[in-house]
């Protein structure tokens, strides 16, 4: 496939999430019109917006889509974004099918660290990034770390043993999460938080700063495919063409650690989108990482978004936890992939 075709796909794909985030802005408690909502969103843009009149269209409406929905599914799309080029990254560096940023303990190291951070009344920012943002990262590179070193065997990172050893890592940090929530029972509501994961009550503060650091280092992870497409064909044949194998893993894994820190701090801890979208979009539009990075992201940003939808529709006025609904797809697609990986060996 050529770069025309690469950019052919990445623009239909950002153009299809771009119809889906007016359509999702439409849908809750508040009926909405698709053309209201998208008339009420144009009418914000500099310039285009003074050319559209809405003073037919109620301020109630209007409040519902600025200031609720539309903040709320902006940052689901960059939260499923994160979650799934993470994703992507971590199958292509550990070159195993089933690595996700939830499967293999980060997800949990972010919201043990994010707990942490909350419980000890720690309050101060560094470089822009909240103490709870910094102590989600320093847990997610914690997690990182160890499931990296003890799965690992002789230069090679077996499935059976990441597994394991996600799952090991991933239930050590929620247990002593557990603890922090028995011993503190004051900060319990805000940890539960941490552990079904939500983007109920967000609105613009939250995405606008999450999002820049979050894009930033989501382009700088997209440098890294060229390497990743290399790491595919071996190791020791990545190393004869030049490639610092290990060094590519680490940078990508403290790269990951952070975009998945950065998202889990806000939203908690959401699993299986990293598992089930990079896979999907590989069936599309193949491995390679040029374009499965940004297709795994965009087409992230849209499964986000209509789970949180359903989240928030599916009972409504009542509200279910976003992690759940993805759980629920994310479940039965891993133990598919366990019964097609046994198939094979």
């Amino acid at each position: 496939m050529n770069r025309k075709n690469y950019g052919k796909i990445i623009l239909l794909m950002f153009i299809l999430l771009i119809l889906l985030i007016a359509v999702f802005s439409t849908m809750g408690s508040a009926n909405i019109k698709v053309v209201d909502t998208v008339r009420i969103i144009l009418s914000e843009i500099p310039v285009l917006g003074d050319n559209i009149d809405t003073s037919d269209i109620s301020d109630s409406s209007k409040i519902i889509i600025l200031n609720i929905r539309l903040p709320r599914v902006l940052l689901g799309v960059i939260v499923g974004a994160a979650l799934s080029i993470s994703g992507a990254a971590f199958q292509g560096i550990f070159k195993n099918p089933m690595a996700d940023p939830y499967i293999i303990g980060i997800s949990s190291g972010a919201a043990l660290g994010a707990a942490i951070t909350i419980v000890a009344k720690i309050d101060f920012s560094l470089l822009g990034m909240s103490s709870v943002s910094i102590g989600a990262f320093i847990g997610a590179i914690a997690a990182a770390f160890l499931v990296y070193f003890i799965s690992r065997v002789k230069n090679k990172i077996p499935v059976d043993n990441l597994l394991l050893s996600g799952v090991a890592v991933g239930q050590f940090f929620t247990a002593v999460m557990s603890f922090i929530m028995v011993i503190n029972s004051k900060d319990m509501s805000k940890i539960i938080f941490w552990t079904l994961g939500s983007f109920s009550g967000k609105g613009w503060e939250p995405f606008l700063k999450t999002s820049p650091p979050v894009i930033i280092f989501m382009i700088i992870l997209t440098f890294f495919a060229k390497d990743l497409n290399i790491i595919l064909t071996g190791e020791e044949a990545a190393q004869s063409l030049g490639v610092e194998v290990e060094k590519t893993k680490i940078y990508i894994l403290v790269i990951c650690a952070f975009i998945t820190s950065s998202v889990v701090s806000v939203c908690g801890i959401i699993g299986f989108v990293g598992l089930i979208i990079p896979h999907i979009v590989r069936l599309i539009v193949g491995p390679d990482h040029r374009i499965l990075l940004p297709s795994s992201a965009l087409v992230g940003g849209m499964f986000m978004i209509f789970a949180d939808t359903v989240a928030r529709t599916v009972i409504s006025p009542t509200e279910i936890p976003v992690g759940i609904i993805t759980a629920m797809f994310g479940g039965p697609f891993f133990i598919y992939l366990l019964r097609k990986r046994k198939k094979t060996v």
